[in-house]
């Protein structure tokens, strides 16, 4: 009888953890991001898009860095995420909105960090009204090209911390350079189709990934992160271009309403 309960025991135990594990994070992401419109809201009775129509200046000027989502890879230049969100804005705020895509194919979080301190942006950071960021989706594909799935798994924790950090490096250093400018982060987000046999555990492992972003962004007043898991994801599989990883025009264009949608909704905090 003592067996039975402590394998019971066991069981339940297992299973408590295991639900912990999975659902924490989106627990974690969702209590951000109630926190951040809470916050904006007590500190500023602004949008984003009240904030730049309201703007001193008579343009705009957008700097996004990253990887091939922000450089457009696959599509022309018309169709990509930088652009379609800088003519957009503009066209909302009746503003110009000029745009620097520094986007680059294939670049990690390391390789990104490396440029940003070595001061590669620096003039582009300092005349920057809005920077967008998109990294670590090779961070994640380079490690598991690599290794066989059961390694890439064991080493998950390793690979985020060094992503976090380099996040953080990267936040803290455009901060120091332009403490006015509104940082855009985007969520990383699973291309996998629901019937892929990595679907379910790419699903449980993001979160985790992204609930990283939304605390790097925390550290910065005028951020935002956009819940680019909305609209790239396996019940949206029209939004990704025929390699199976990247957004196509249908998906930039996507990402660009959401961007809008939150640009609409959420309140921008004052720098410190």
């Amino acid at each position: 009888m003592k067996t039975l309960k402590y394998i019971f025991f066991i069981i339940i135990s297992t299973v408590i953890i295991s639900a912990f594990w999975i659902y924490y994070p989106h627990y974690q992401i969702q209590k951000l991001q109630d926190e951040t419109r809470e916050v904006g809201r007590d500190m500023s009775s602004e949008t984003y898009l009240d904030y730049y129509r309201q703007f001193d200046k008579g343009e705009i000027n957008h700097l996004a860095l990253g990887d091939s989502v922000i450089h457009g890879f696959g599509v022309e230049e018309t169709e990509n995420l930088v652009y379609k969100f800088s003519d957009q804005l503009g066209q909302e705020i009746n503003k110009t909105v000029h745009y620097i895509n520094e986007g680059k194919n294939g670049i990690t979080s390391t390789s990104l960090n490396e440029m940003i301190q070595k001061g590669a942006f620096n003039d582009q950071i300092k005349k920057a009204d809005i920077i967008t960021v998109n990294i670590g989706g090779n961070d994640v594909l380079k490690t598991a090209k690599q290794k066989d799935y059961s390694k890439a798994i064991n080493s998950f924790d390793t690979l985020q911390s060094i992503f976090t950090k380099n996040l953080a490096d990267i936040t803290k250093k455009i901060n120091e350079i332009n403490p006015r400018a509104t940082i855009v982060f985007l969520e990383l987000y699973n291309p996998l189709p629901a019937d892929h046999q990595f679907s379910d555990l790419a699903d449980t492992l993001l979160p985790k990934w992204n609930v990283k972003i939304y605390e790097v962004a925390q550290t910065i007043p005028t951020s935002i992160v956009v819940q680019t898991t909305k609209v790239i994801n396996s019940k949206n599989p029209q939004h990704l271009s025929e390699d199976g990883v990247h957004p196509n025009s249908a998906g930039y264009a996507a990402i660009t309403e959401q961007m809008m949608i939150q640009f609409s909704k959420e309140y921008r905090k004052q720098a410190v």
